[in-house]
């Protein structure tokens, strides 16, 4: 099994290749090690030490570092967790638990004006934001302020207030006139 690794704009992430399918569909966040609990892939990374943050997209898998530590002392270590779990033949998410599909529910008045921001992030943004190893979902929308979730390299990445501001306010202004602004929201 031969893993590639990616740069990410976030330099506490990294994003892992793993060259097979990670999640059918959809993204699974753990932002912590107890998140992992139905997870033995992300229980296995938070594993190797200096772990903060494990991503699932449907073909990668992006690990966030804490800032102490550089990523020659723990890359080795996140690589052998991918493939030892590979090898093991164990589920890469419990039966139990399954992926999150993205975007928060909204109904109500804005219902219509909701559904063309969803699509716009479905179409334009998160296929871009995934190439980054990272995910970026709907969470609401009031009088104007658009809400999103980032997560993955996403979070916490320096480059992703301008992100958010310069790209998908622009882009979400442009297309939907009711909307005036675009906001990050805490997990």
């Amino acid at each position: 099994m031969f893993i590639q690794t990616e740069s990410t704009p976030n330099p506490a992430t990294l994003k892992f290749l793993p060259g097979q399918n990670v999640l059918e569909a959809g993204t699974a966040d753990f932002p912590s090690a107890e998140a992992a609990e139905h997870s033995p892939l992300a229980k296995r990374i938070f594993g190797t030490g200096s772990v903060e943050g494990v991503f699932f997209g449907t073909d990668f898998v992006t690990v966030t570092k804490s800032d102490d530590v550089e990523w020659d002392h723990i890359k080795p270590g996140i690589l052998g967790a991918i493939m030892e779990h590979y090898q093991s033949g164990q589920p890469v998410m419990a039966a139990d638990h399954a992926p999150a599909t993205g975007h928060a529910e909204h109904t109500g008045e804005d219902a219509e004006i909701v559904g063309q921001i969803k699509e716009l992030l479905d179409t334009r943004v998160r296929p871009a934001v995934a190439q980054d190893g990272g995910d970026i979902t709907f969470h609401g929308f009031d009088r104007g302020v658009v809400y999103l979730h980032m997560q993955g390299a996403c979070a916490g990445c320096p480059s992703s207030t301008l992100t958010l501001k310069m790209g998908i306010e622009n882009l979400l202004r442009h297309y939907i006139p009711e909307v005036v602004e675009v906001r990050p929201v805490a997990a």
